[in-house]
């Protein structure tokens, strides 16, 4: 009955139990690729067992015969003995071929039949090693591919750790420098509180004394002739509030905002360089350049390209350092990259001052004494890049900037380079449109402080 069950479910011209079985316009089933094979060799849309023409081009699947031949298959593997998948399903003979025209293993009873007429085949194992040798030659750049995602989903995890350390370590900076300005207006505050009750103090003790000064012998005498006094003048208006004993309001409230300001001016600073330290080089510091492993490059926010700037360095009493700019296309991140035509600087190494350009890669600058304390003006549309100390002009390096530029500052010496804060100055605001604008903004700052 199982042999009858299987010769009913197998293809006509394959012999095998049907895989994606087609219905034919003349009722007989055959399998997908079977069919295909079939009239590729024949030329024509005919049926193999009734060689009638089929009017389709596609035809339909045979759902229920797949869904028979597929329970049965399942049923048969089922049933089956261990060891039994290595033998032929239709000639239980040890399957020691490979059909490459079918792509199917096959047994010498099948190289025979009618199935495989003109096929090629090989030997099983040497079929077997040659695909595992393709195999693995696919899976070896999905191997690599593989490696480098685990490799980013572990950059992914450190950097999403680093960015919650930044996170606290940039909140404890912000919480530190409001912190400080708070310090400061609760000081002012207490300070102008106090000269106001002293001058209130000082008012009420002085009106009280003006109270008791007139004795009362003193103003019997006078009493007569002031009555008089009065009596000539009745129109006399009311007396004037004198505004001696009165508090100075104007001089405690009077232009509040902007005394406070002048004031806080001495406690906050403004850089004319804001350092990135997600470009810096790990062994550094960014409130100073200490020494680490190589120099040290850093980078301004955003760089220059336009206009002029300028920022005092402070290189104290280091034995080796540099600072000038650098060509955004340096590499900014970990190990220096000093490629010739790339900065342009300005350093001490061994002893000499020595400038460094595209130009002129190295070039010995004469200087009469140690400098510690060094500004750099950058003119991006003058092409000029100078050096000063206090005293007098360095050295100044002259072309065509048409690149981005970045600061630079390097040291391999244990003593820090700093760049120092600029001098906060107050000028007249009706003639300065920048002082006015920097002045509102303080002041906002401020109020909302104080608020």
């Amino acid at each position: 009955m199982a042999s009858r069950s299987e010769k009913d479910l197998s293809c006509p011209y394959c012999h095998d139990i049907f895989k994606d079985p087609v219905l034919l316009s003349c009722s007989h089933s055959l399998c997908k690729s079977c069919l295909r094979t079939w009239w590729r060799k024949k030329q024509t849309r005919q049926c193999p067992v009734c060689k009638r023409v089929s009017s389709m081009k596609h035809p339909p699947c045979n759902l229920v015969l797949k869904n028979l031949c597929e329970a049965f298959t399942l049923e048969r593997d089922q049933r089956a003995p261990p060891g039994s998948k290595d033998l032929c399903s239709l000639h239980s003979e040890k399957l020691k071929l490979f059909c490459l025209d079918h792509q199917e293993p096959a047994c010498v009873v099948c190289r025979d039949s009618e199935k495989h007429i003109d096929h090629k085949f090989r030997p099983i194992d040497e079929v077997a090693e040659h695909h595992r040798e393709q195999l693995q030659k696919s899976l070896q750049p999905l191997q690599e591919k593989l490696k480098l995602f685990e490799q980013a989903m572990g950059n992914w995890d450190q950097t999403s750790e680093h960015i919650k350390v930044q996170v606290q370590h940039t909140k404890k900076q912000i919480k530190k420098q409001f912190k400080k300005l708070h310090r400061f207006l609760e000081k002012e505050e207490e300070a102008r509180i106090a000269a106001l009750r002293s001058e209130e103090k000082h008012k009420q003790k002085a009106v009280k004394e003006d109270e008791l000064r007139a004795e009362d012998v003193l103003f019997l005498q006078n009493y007569q002739s002031a009555v008089e006094r009065v009596q000539q003048r009745p129109q006399l208006g009311d007396p004037d509030l004198l505004s001696g004993p009165l508090i100075d309001v104007a001089k405690h409230v009077g232009n509040l905002s902007f005394s406070i300001w002048k004031e806080m001016k001495e406690v906050v600073s403004y850089s004319p360089v804001i350092l990135d330290p997600n470009t810096a080089n790990p062994g550094l510091t960014v409130s100073e350049v200490r020494r680490g492993k190589t120099q040290n490059l850093l980078s301004g926010l955003s760089g220059f390209d336009s206009g002029i700037h300028g920022w005092d360095v402070d290189v104290g009493d280091g034995a080796q350092w540099t600072l000038g700019v650098a060509l955004e296309s340096v590499q900014r991140k970990g190990h220096l990259d000093l490629r010739p035509g790339f900065w342009f600087c300005l350093g001490l190494y061994k002893g000499e001052y020595k400038a460094f350009s595209p130009s002129d890669p190295v070039s010995v600058v004469p200087v009469r004494k140690t400098l510690r304390r060094i500004r750099v003006c950058l003119d991006c549309q003058g092409g000029r890049l100078s050096f000063y100390d206090p005293d007098a002009h360095v050295h100044t390096f002259s072309g065509s900037f048409t690149r981005k530029l970045f600061l630079f500052l390097g040291t391999k010496d244990e003593a820090p380079i700093k760049i120092l804060p600029n001098i906060i100055s107050i000028r007249n605001t009706n003639t300065h449109n920048n002082d006015l604008r920097l002045l509102c903004h303080f002041l906002f700052i401020i109020l909302n402080l104080i608020s």
